[in-house]
Formats: structure tokens, C-alpha cells, sequence
């Protein structure tokens, strides 16, 4: 299983601030991520930033996740 972490605003809807999901890439980690969390998790994913490992997905939604990645959702921050 990957470790998924939310921030700010995912982690609020998530209800929680990390998880534990079986996926074999990391567009079916989201997808059980979206299955879980429900409609309003899904719209704010739809305008995160996504890391594995510290870094942008190299395969896109086809970069494959393991039991020692992490998956991390970063939500937009607005400020100044």
C-alpha cells in the first residue's frame, strides 16, 4: 500500500491527513482516494498539485505506486 497525504483543504474534506491505499498507479490510488472521500474530495483534487515522492508523477497518471511510496495532494494556496 502507498501512504496518500492530504493538505489544507483535501485533508478537511478527506477528514483525515494521511491514508493508506492498495493501487498499482498512482491514477488508481486517486481513483480509490475519490470512491472513499466522496464528490466535494474529487472537485479539489481536480485542482491539486500531485507529488510521488517529492516529485511531479514522471508517467503522469500511469506512474506506478508501491508500498514505499508517497503520495502527496497539495490543494492551491491563495494568499499574499
Amino acid at each position: 500500500m502507498s501512504r496518500l497525504v492530504l493538505f489544507a483543504r483535501a485533508r478537511e474534506l478527506a477528514g483525515r491527513s494521511n491514508d493508506d491505499i492498495d493501487a498499482a498507479t498512482l491514477g488508481e490510488l486517486l481513483d480509490r482516494a475519490k470512491e472513499a472521500y466522496g464528490p466535494d474530495f474529487a472537485a479539489i483534487l481536480d485542482r491539486c498539485r500531485v507529488w510521488v515522492n517529492g516529485n511531479e508523477p514522471t508517467d503522469g497518471m500511469e506512474t506506478p505506486v508501491g508500498p514505499k511510496d508517497e503520495v502527496a495532494v497539495l490543494p492551491p494556496v491563495s494568499g499574499g
